[in-house]
C-alpha cells in the first residue's frame, strides 16, 4: 500500500553493501524488534517497475504495482497478539500519530471504512535534512510515543498490528527525502537485473530473501487457511491412535514453477513423501500432506517432517519439525 502523512538467501543475493553510504544519507535500523529471516521477513519491497507491472529492486516479484514502501511482516496473527515491537529506524522527532483504528483485515466482512485512514494506526518521524519515516498498520492502543517527542534508533513506537488497508500483520515503512519516496534498499533507483545496488540506507546488511517458509508443523488433520494465518500452536506429541499424521507449511514469495517437497519419516522409515509445483506466483500460500491411520495405532517413537522449497532446482528454504508418539 502507498500512503502519505494525514535466512534463506540465494547465494549472490546474500546482502547489500550497506556500509557504502553517501554523504547526507539517513542511516536506518530494522523497524521491527525481530530477526529478519527467522521471525520476520519482507513481504513486499518498493515497486521499481515504471509500467503497470511490478518488480522489486532485484527485478524479482516481491512487490505489487505502485507499492511505495517496504512491508516488514510477522508470521501470524498469534505472533501479533503476543506482541512484536515497532522501532524507530533513525533518531528524530515524532510529528504525528494515530492510534484509534481497529485491527481488522481490510478484506474481512466486518472491515470498517478506512478511506483517508489507509495507513491505519501509525507514527510519522522527522529526521532532519528533509528525511522522514512513516510506520503504518500498527496495533490499536499500542502507540507509545507522542507528537514532539524525541526518539532514538530502536525506540519502541508501538506494536505490529492489522489496522488500515492490510490483510496480514505487518508494518509498512515509508522513507522520504524532501517528500519523495525513497527505496531504502536502492536509494539511487539503480536498476540492473542480476546486479545489486552499490549501497543501501541500512546500517547493517539486510539479506534479500526471495521467498521462504513462514511456518510449518504437524497436525492430525489438514488445517484451513484461516487456521494457518492465525498460527496454530506447535504440536509436539500425538496420541497413538490419532486419525492421521499431517505435515503443513505456510510460505511467502511463491513463483510459478516452485516445487514444494514434503517428507515424513518415522521409526520404521519414510512414512510418506509428496511434491507440489506452483502453477502461478503467489504472495502467500500453504500446502499440506500426510497419512491416515490404517492399523490400530502408530508406531512408538519420533517422527520428523521436512519441507523444502526448490526454485530452478535450487533449494531456497527448508524447515523441519518433530513429534513424538508414546504409549
Amino acid at each position: 500500500m502507498h500512503y502519505r502523512a494525514a535466512v534463506l538467501v540465494l547465494g549472490c543475493l546474500a546482502g547489500l553493501s550497506a556500509n557504502a553510504v553517501n554523504a547526507g544519507d539517513i542511516i536506518l535500523t530494522l523497524p521491527l524488534d525481530c530477526t529478519l529471516g527467522q521471525n520476520c521477513f519482507v513481504q513486499n519491497y518498493m515497486d521499481r517497475d515504471e509500467g503497470p507491472g511490478a518488480a522489486d529492486f532485484t527485478c524479482g516479484p516481491l512487490s505489487y504495482d505502485n507499492h511505495r514502501g517496504t512491508d516488514f511482516a510477522i508470521p501470524s496473527l498469534s505472533a501479533m497478539k503476543r506482541g512484536v515491537n515497532v522501532q524507530a529506524s533513525a533518531p528524530g522527532i515524532v510529528r504525528s500519530v494515530r492510534d484509534n483504528v481497529p485491527d481488522i483485515a481490510s478484506n474481512a466482512p466486518n472491515a470498517p471504512d478506512i478511506r483517508g485512514r489507509e495507513c491505519g494506526n501509525g507514527v510519522l518521524i522527522e529526521h532532519g535534512g528533509g528525511w522522514e519515516t512513516q510506520y503504518c498498520h500498527m496495533k490499536k492502543g499500542s502507540v507509545a510515543v507522542k507528537p514532539g517527542q524525541r526518539v532514538t534508533s530502536r525506540t519502541a513506537l508501538g506494536q505490529v498490528g492489522l489496522s488500515g488497508d492490510t490483510q496480514f500483520p505487518h508494518v509498512h515503512l515509508s522513507v522520504r527525502k524532501d517528500g519523495e519516496e525513497i527505496d531504502p534498499f536502492n536509494p539511487e533507483s539503480f536498476v540492473s537485473c542480476g546486479k545489486l545496488p552499490m549501497h543501501s540506507l541500512w546500517e547493517k546488511d539486510l539479506p534479500y530473501i526471495p521467498g521462504a517458509i513462514i511456518n510449518m508443523g504437524f497436525m492430525t488433520h489438514v488445517p484451513s487457511y484461516a487456521d494457518v494465518l492465525a498460527g496454530p500452536a506447535p504440536v509436539t506429541t500425538l496420541a497413538k491412535d490419532s486419525p492421521a499424521i499431517v505435515l503443513w507449511m505456510h510460505a511467502f514469495g511463491g513463483e510459478a514453477g516452485d516445487m514444494i517437497e514434503f517428507r515424513i519419516s518415522g521409526p520404521d522409515g519414510v512414512l510418506t513423501s509428496y511434491r507440489s509445483t506452483l502453477s502461478k506466483g503467489q504472495a502467500r500460500y500453504f500446502r499440506a500432506t500426510g497419512k491416515r491411520l490404517t492399523g490400530s495405532r502408530w508406531g512408538k517413537g519420533t517422527y520428523t517432517g521436512i519441507v523444502r522449497i526448490l526454485r530452478d532446482g535450487r533449494e531456497i528454504s527448508r524447515r523441519s519439525a518433530t513429534i513424538i508418539i508414546s504409549e
